[in-house]
C-alpha cells in the first residue's frame, strides 16, 4: 500500500482542504471503491466560494475505510463517518446511507449503507444534495439542486414535514442557508418551519446557541435575524414572547463585529415586555435589568461565562457613554475607553446613528496618544512608605491619585506622592 506522504499529522506544509479531498478519494477509487466530494462544498463552489472543507462520500464501509487509510479515525461508524488525516488536513469520509426513523428528533434510530441517491435523498436541503466527481468535475444531482441553487431557492427534499421532524433543528439551519447565501425560503418549506417553531423548544439549548453563534458571526447577520424573527421562532429560540422588532442595529453593524455585539443589537431592538418595538436610539435599560436579561439568555442559547460578561460589559458600557461621556473629565474618559465593552459600546452607538458616537470618535485619539492605561505613578506600598496605615482608605487614596496622573495634574511621580500624602492625611 503507497505510504502517505510527509505532510500527515501536521508534518510539513499543509495541502489546501480540496487537494487533501482529492488524495483521499483518489485513493479509495484505486482500492475499489466510488468516492465523491459531497454536500457544502459542492454548493459554495457553484456559488464562486471558497468551501472551507471538503467532505468525501463514498460506497466503502468505515471497514474497508480503515483498511484504505489504517490510521482512520472513527467519530461515527454506526452512521459510517470516518476521519482520514492528509497534508495537515483532516477529511471526512462518509458511508452512502438512508437513513431510517429520528425517534428522537435529532438522529437516526438506524442507518442502512446505500449509494447516492439514497444519500442524496436523507439530506435537509436541495442545495446541501449535491455531488461531484472529483476528477472529471461532472456534478451529479438527484435531487434538483442545482437549479434551485441557480434560482435562488431554498427547498427541502422530498416532504419538508418529514425532513424537519427529522431533525427540528433544520427550522434554524433553513435560515442560516436562506441568509447566509440569499436564497429565498420555497413556500412549502417555509410553512414547514413555521409548523415546527414550537417545537424547537424541544431542541438542545446549546445547539441552538451553536446555529444562531454561526448566524450572528456572518455578515448576512441582518437578513438571519430577519427571517427568525418573521417565521415564528424567536420565542423558542429566545424563550421570549414574539414581538415587532427594531433590526436596524443589527444591520447597521460593520461585518466582522463580534457574536456579542450582534446579539446585543438584537437584544436592544426587542423590547422587554414583548409589545412594543423600541426605536433605533432605544431606551437606556438599567444595569440591573440588563444583566438579568443576559442572563436569561444565557440559559436560553448556553452563552459561556466570557460570552456573558462581554455582552453585559457591552450594554453597561453603552448606558454609561450615552450618560457620562459628554461631561466626562479625561480620567473618567480614559477608564472608560480602556474598559471591557468599550469598543462593543461605540460600535451599537455608531449603528444606531447616535451622535455621542460622533463625538467619541473625535475625542478618543488625543486620549489613546496621551496614553489610556498608563503605569500609576503611586502604588500602595509607597503609600506605606509615606506612612499611611493599610486599609479601606487605601484605594481611594490610589484612585483619586491616578484620576489627577491620567488628567494630565500631576508633572511626575514627585509630585503624585506629595499628592497622595495630601490625600492620605486625615
Amino acid at each position: 500500500m503507497t505510504t502517505e506522504p510527509r505532510g500527515e499529522h501536521g508534518h510539513g506544509q499543509p495541502v489546501t482542504p480540496r487537494a487533501a479531498a482529492t488524495w483521499v478519494a483518489r485513493r479509495l477509487r484505486d482500492a475499489g471503491f466510488r468516492a465523491l466530494f459531497a454536500g457544502g462544498c459542492v454548493r459554495d463552489a457553484l456559488l464562486g466560494l471558497e468551501p472551507a472543507d471538503h467532505d468525501v462520500a463514498t460506497d466503502a464501509t468505515p471497514d474497508a475505510v480503515r483498511r484504505v487509510f489504517p490510521r482512520a479515525i472513527g467519530v461515527g461508524e454506526a452512521f459510517g463517518v470516518m476521519l482520514v488525516r492528509h497534508g495537515g488536513r483532516t477529511v471526512e469520509v462518509a458511508t452512502f446511507r438512508a437513513d431510517g426513523s429520528y425517534a428522537d428528533g435529532r438522529r437516526p434510530d438506524a442507518v442502512r449503507f446505500s449509494d447516492d441517491r439514497e444519500d442524496a435523498l436523507r439530506r435537509d436541503f436541495t442545495v446541501n444534495g449535491l455531488f461531484e466527481d472529483p476528477e472529471s468535475g461532472e456534478i451529479i444531482d438527484h435531487v434538483g439542486g442545482r437549479a434551485d441553487l441557480a434560482a435562488g431557492i431554498l427547498r427541502a427534499i422530498g416532504d419538508p414535514d418529514a425532513r424537519l421532524a427529522e431533525d427540528r433543528l433544520r427550522a434554524l439551519r433553513a435560515v442560516r442557508f436562506a441568509a447566509r447565501f440569499a436564497l429565498a425560503v420555497e413556500p412549502a418549506t417555509e410553512a414547514a418551519v413555521r409548523r415546527v417553531a414550537h417545537d424547537l423548544r424541544a431542541v438542545s439549548r446549546e445547539r441552538i446557541g451553536n446555529e444562531l453563534r454561526r448566524m450572528l458571526a456572518h455578515p448576512t447577520r441582518a437578513r438571519a435575524v430577519e427571517l427568525v424573527e418573521g417565521l415564528g421562532l424567536a420565542p423558542a429560540v429566545l424563550l421570549e414572547p414574539a414581538c415587532a422588532v427594531d433590526l436596524a442595529r443589527v444591520a447597521a453593524l460593520p461585518p466582522g463585529a463580534p457574536f456579542e455585539e450582534a446579539l446585543a443589537a438584537w437584544m436592544l431592538g426587542r423590547p422587554h415586555d414583548g409589545r412594543t418595538a423600541p426605536s433605533s436610539a432605544g431606551d437606556i435599560p438599567h444595569a440591573d435589568d440588563a444583566r438579568a436579561r443576559c442572563l436569561a439568555w444565557r440559559e436560553a442559547l448556553v452563552l459561556s461565562n466570557d460570552e456573558t460578561e462581554a455582552l453585559v460589559a457591552v450594554l453597561g458600557m453603552r448606558a454609561r457613554i450615552v450618560e457620562r461621556w459628554a461631561s466626562a473629565d479625561r480620567a473618567l474618559r480614559k477608564r472608560m475607553a480602556s474598559a471591557p465593552g468599550f469598543g462593543g459600546a461605540c460600535a451599537l452607538l455608531a449603528a444606531e446613528g447616535q451622535g455621542i458616537a460622533d463625538r467619541v470618535a473625535s475625542d478618543l485619539p488625543p486620549l489613546c496618544a496621551e496614553g489610556l492605561r498608563p503605569a500609576p505613578l503611586v502604588t500602595g506600598d509607597d503609600l506605606v512608605a509615606l506612612g499611611l496605615s493599610p486599609g479601606p482608605r487605601f484605594k481611594t487614596v490610589l484612585d483619586a491619585v491616578y484620576d489627577l496622573q491620567l488628567n494630565g495634574a500631576l508633572a511626575g511621580r514627585v509630585e503624585a506622592l506629595e499628592a497622595a500624602k495630601s490625600l492620605g492625611t486625615p
